[in-house]
């Protein structure tokens, strides 16, 4: 039986009300008395081809709900990417366009309480948030609390980026965890430790909750370790060093890529030295190392809410701020790029409404999270959404099939790349004046730009049109801005005048 419904029925009837509710409440989880819990769990860089080192996740979330096997964010940084997460908007319209002043960082969304958890705790939600928060917090006041969350455990900047000897913002008070290296306070099991917490002190209350984890994984983090590469990695739990220390470096066509005089002049490097790429190798196998506690993290929080009674009314969502780049286009690492290892990330979502063993290939963008939430929680949103409820998507494979993406990468205070990425094409424009375009159906790994080429001209005019609208949208206007499927051939009269309205 539900929280709310348990809320809403005096003691001396909840026998009664059990007997007589138990059916309809397990036929229909989504019905008129459900309001789920929520958690999101969230990773750090964390690539979708990363995900073969946690099986277990696979197996608890996507397995038992739904896998978007084509989900992107819409600005491949993580603050900027947690700023569309918490409230459902593109970054030119959230207003946080980078990690740091002046463009970005938590002061540009500091304040607020127009967004994700309060609109939650309007809707009759507890809310708790674990683990990192947008960059740049703690470093005005590491005492503050943002406004929406009910209980909060956000490690303060810059400790953030340490596995070991961080400080946590707990409800106002500050504290420090793992100086030492004592490996109990590792981050990531501290985060996972505070979460089941959580989690089993919430779970036999009637409401309902909303429990934001936030893990570092993978992440580049302090201390370093003996036999690290000169390049920043993750320190890795105990338990798991050398776990993936065999583990060869993929090398897909794009990594160290021969060719790149398709690409804009800034991407026009030189190839990598050996000892680069050794490097590269030794933060791919450690930053799946990293996730192997996440795994576990994972798995300790959903044995808690089975364990609760809760599981079954728990809507959970598995995701990443954003990819990374190892060496793909001569880059050795990074995310602010409009390349597919940058934008795309893994997103995994179980609980009511959501069909089990499902793989969802419709295009997906961050900018749907909050929206998912607001309409399993049945809440109401106070700004304009520019993304969509991801709910009827896994339900029908016909839905969203040709929806167009934003991609918005920012320099400063000004977008440096805007992008649009429909299922067959990338097209991107950058403040250099340069521009990409990709036939994704032909040339999945972007290695030959076709922005040139006469034969796509057509196409080439009718994404940069499309382009442009979506550099200003707002809300459902994102939306019904129709992709584009196949633009090879001439277009016929009746087709041209569908595309001018």
């Amino acid at each position: 039986m539900t929280k709310t419904l348990l809320a809403l029925i005096p003691c001396a009837l909840c026998a009664v009300a059990i007997a007589g509710h138990a059916a309809s409440v397990q036929a229909d989880a989504a019905g008129p008395a459900a309001r789920p819990n929520v958690v999101v769990l969230m990773t750090d860089d964390q690539t979708l081809r990363s995900m073969r080192a946690m099986p277990r996740t696979r197996a608890l979330i996507g397995a038992a709900g739904a896998t978007f096997t084509n989900t992107f964010v819409n600005n491949p940084r993580c603050c900027p990417s947690r700023a569309t997460f918490l409230t459902g908007q593109y970054s030119h319209n959230h207003g946080v366009l980078t990690n740091g002043p002046p463009g970005g960082g938590w002061q540009r969304l500091r304040g607020t309480s127009n967004w994700l958890p309060t609109w939650l705790q309007d809707a009759g939600y507890r809310t708790a948030h674990i683990g990192k928060f947008l960059n740049h917090y703690g470093r005005e006041d590491p005492y503050e609390v943002p406004p929406g969350w009910d209980e909060w455990r956000a490690t303060v900047d810059p400790t953030t980026y340490r596995y070991y000897g961080y400080t946590v913002n707990e409800n106002g008070r500050l504290r420090t965890y793992g100086r030492d290296h004592d490996p109990r306070y590792y981050a990531t099991d501290f985060t996972a430790r505070e979460s089941v917490e959580i989690v089993e002190r919430l779970a036999p209350e009637a409401q309902p909750f909303f429990l934001s984890v936030a893990f570092l994984a993978p992440h580049t983090g302090g201390p370093s370790e003996p036999g690290d590469p000169l390049v920043g990695t993750p320190a890795v739990a105990p338990r798991h060093r050398g776990a993936f220390s065999s583990l060869p470096l993929p090398r897909p066509a794009s990594f160290d890529e021969a060719d790149v005089s398709d690409k804009p002049y800034l991407m026009r490097r030189k190839r990598l030295r050996p000892r680069v790429v050794t490097d590269i190798e030794a933060l791919y196998r450690q930053r799946l190392e990293s996730l192997l506690a996440v795994d576990e993290g994972v798995d300790a929080i959903v044995a808690a809410l089975r364990a609760s009674g809760e599981l079954d009314d728990t809507l959970i969502v598995f995701t990443s701020d954003n990819g990374y780049l190892a060496g793909e286009h001569r880059l050795p690492h990074g995310k602010a790029k409009a390349y597919e290892p940058a934008i795309r990330v893994p997103l995994m979502i179980r609980g009511p409404g959501v069909p089990v063993g499902v793989s969802a290939s419709q295009l997906a963008t961050n900018a749907d999270l909050a929206p998912t939430i607001v309409d399993a929680a049945r809440a109401t949103a106070g700004r304009v959404l520019d993304g969509r409820s991801l709910l009827p998507l896994s339900r029908d494979p016909s839905l969203g099939r040709d929806r167009p993406l934003l991609i918005e990468v920012a320099k400063g205070t000004a977008m440096r790349t805007t992008a649009i990425r429909t299922p067959r094409w990338l097209y991107a424009e950058h403040l250099e004046g340069g521009r990409e375009l990709y036939d994704l159906a032909r040339d999945p790994m972007q290695l030959d730009s076709r922005h040139a080429d006469p034969a796509l001209a057509r196409t080439r005019s009718m994404l940069a049109r499309r382009l442009a609208a979506l550099r200003r949208c707002r809300g459902a206007e994102c939306q019904r801005l129709s992709a584009l499927a196949k633009l090879t051939r001439p277009a016929r009269r009746g087709e041209r005048r569908r595309a001018r309205r």
